[in-house]
């Protein structure tokens, strides 16, 4: 095929590779590399940090055709997890433990060339299972999107410090909005990727409950309820659509743990009856971020006597993060919120108050 054979030709050209070639053909889309800059791509030196890995696998799920992207992250001591889930193409049954093999990607025809390189799926997986503790597929088939796990030693693998920090944004000459202050961290490259395939695909980043709430509320906003009558399990339905076939909370933890996720039965409760709120996406966050408040100046009260206001959006986005944060009394001493914190504003003074609701 001529246009295969000009990106090929392209692509060895951006790689400084003038004989990129096919060793061996997997089948089902993928190929073996036998040149040696492919070998130096997939070396270990190429992952030096966590966020090298949050970035390959985003471009990971992107080159398998995903729409949308779900990043769950934890960390447990020095141990941190990256479960994305995505409802790209899937992989193969035959192609899950061969895709982490060294060299493997996809067909050269479909590779892509972006601001970090040239990429084909499954094209950093050997250098991340090189570096980390533990990657693999969690689940997959085709047609059905995948979940990818990765667990890495942030005693070995370092890490930004501060890892809750959003970055700013602003406008390129061109007109683009681009990120241009943060640190280096997982936010940051989930950003920079939303930004760079802004018309391609959607990112969610989040903890693990936040991202089951999500993959929840799109599920039973998308899902026909009628379609669910004719299938005999959640495997039947694409990754990011099988926690809204739980029908309660016990379905609900045993299917997420299917997908990675793994939740407390309280937590379950609470996604279910809709107090956790599902997640904005990253570009939708910082766009809107970005032109919905260009003047906003902070109140100097020694010069306005008409005492701190705060705007009512202001006071929402409050009361989601205190919602959240509240997450870690929550799981600790069973507590469950009976509503959303309140937040009243007066003069001088912010007052949050949480009602916790009596367990039956």
């Amino acid at each position: 095929m001529a246009d295969s054979q000009e990106l090929i030709s392209f692509i060895a050209q951006m790689t400084g590779e003038a004989n990129l070639r096919v060793e061996e053909n997997l089948g089902e889309g993928f190929v073996r590399l036998r040149v040696s800059e492919a070998e130096r791509r997939q070396a270990k030196h190429d992952i030096q940090h966590v966020e090298d890995i949050v970035i390959e696998l985003l471009r990971n799920a992107r080159d398998a055709g995903a729409r949308n992207i779900f990043l769950a992250v934890g960390k447990t001591d020095s141990h941190r997890t990256l479960i994305v889930i995505d409802d790209g193409c899937g992989v193969p049954v035959d192609m899950q433990e061969h895709i982490f093999e060294a060299r493997v990607t996809s067909k050269l025809e479909t590779m892509h060339m972006d601001r970090w390189g040239v990429h084909g799926r499954g094209m950093a997986l050997f250098s991340i299972r090189e570096n980390c503790e533990s990657a693999r597929v969690v689940a997959s088939g085709e047609g059905l999107g995948s979940v990818f796990s990765v667990v890495a030693d942030t005693d070995v693998l370092p890490e930004r410090a501060d890892q809750s920090t959003w970055p700013e944004t602003a406008k390129d000459e061109e007109g683009r909005v681009v990120v241009t202050k943060g640190p280096h961290n997982i936010i940051r490259c989930a950003a920079e990727f939303a930004l760079e395939e802004l018309h391609g695909c959607e990112v969610y980043v989040g903890s693990v409950t936040e991202i089951a709430a999500t993959l929840y509320d799109r599920a039973r906003k998308g899902l026909d309820a009628s379609q669910l009558l004719f299938i005999d399990s959640e495997g039947e339905l694409p990754v990011v659509d099988r926690l809204g076939y739980a029908s309660d909370a016990a379905e609900f933890m045993r299917i997420a743990a299917t997908l990675g996720l793994e939740l407390s039965e309280r937590t379950a409760h609470r996604v279910l009856a809709g107090t956790i709120r599902p997640l904005r996406s990253v570009a939708s966050r910082l766009l809107r971020e970005k032109t919905s408040r260009p003047h906003d100046l902070p109140v100097d009260l020694s010069r306005d006597r008409r005492g701190l206001r705060l705007s009512r959006e202001d006071v929402q986005a409050f009361s989601r993060q205190l919602e959240r944060d509240f997450s870690y009394l929550s799981e600790r001493y069973f507590l469950t919120l009976a509503h959303e914190p309140t937040v009243r504003v007066t003069r001088d003074r912010i007052t949050v108050t949480f009602d916790i609701s009596k367990e039956e």
